[in-house]
């Protein structure tokens, strides 16, 4: 089993079933990844694999990340992500990673940043619901009360009120695949996926909520 890809956001489409029912799925560029680095208990107090993804120019890379990255491959990459396991055998320096090592029907989890939308009010961010539009009242959309009036008179951290929405890191879990494409570097995932078009995705094998590294089967 993987221990986990870096892909980017195509876009979404859709699928019919064998009922003939549309089914929405996103299409997503997973690697190839290759490994940069090999952690073991030894030298860095616990074990885990980094790989890299997607090739960058020479002049965006700071020379400390390129002496890095030259240790395993030529090309330098724009994105790393790291992979706690229990061992590092079987994985070589410099060795890479595709969408090969993903079946259909296999769950997985997928992480990034979602759309961000600016600043919004408490209907848009939270889904609050909008005062009364008649009877003269002004406060169609205004938070109304949001604390006491009194002694502290004061708003107390967490209350929901107006502000930057989304851009925010999130994790939908579950996804089932339904495709893969090994030529091309393509995932075909049932359902949507955070982010827009051309964002960073880091998938990974499901597991339960809470799970423990065990548990991953890492």
């Amino acid at each position: 089993m993987s221990i986990g890809i870096l892909g980017k956001k195509l876009g979404m489409s859709q699928l019919f079933d064998e009922q003939g029912r549309a089914v929405p799925v996103t299409l997503i560029e997973a690697g190839p990844c290759r490994i940069t680095q090999l952690k073991n208990d030894d030298t860095d107090g616990y074990a885990a694999v980094q790989i890299g993804f997607s090739k960058t120019r020479e002049k965006l890379i700071n020379k400390p990340s390129k002496g890095h990255l030259t240790k395993s491959g030529e090309n330098l990459l724009r994105h790393l992500r790291e992979y706690r396991i229990h061992n590092v055998d079987g994985f070589e320096l410099g060795g890479s990673i595709t969408v090969g090592e993903f079946e259909v029907g296999q769950k997985v989890d997928i992480s990034g940043n979602t759309m961000g939308r600016g600043f919004a009010g408490l209907q848009k961010r939270h889904g609050f619901r909008r005062g009364p539009m008649t009877h003269g009242s002004k406060k169609h959309r205004q938070p109304g009360s949001i604390g006491a009036g009194t002694t502290p008179g004061r708003i107390y951290p967490g209350k929901r009120m107006s502000g930057r929405h989304g851009g925010k890191r999130t994790t939908t879990r579950g996804l089932v695949i339904l495709k893969v494409n090994i030529d091309r570097n393509l995932l075909v995932v049932k359902g949507s996926v955070p982010g827009k078009p051309g964002a960073l995705l880091n998938i990974r094998p499901a597991v339960r909520v809470g799970a423990s590294l065990a548990q991953r089967g890492e």
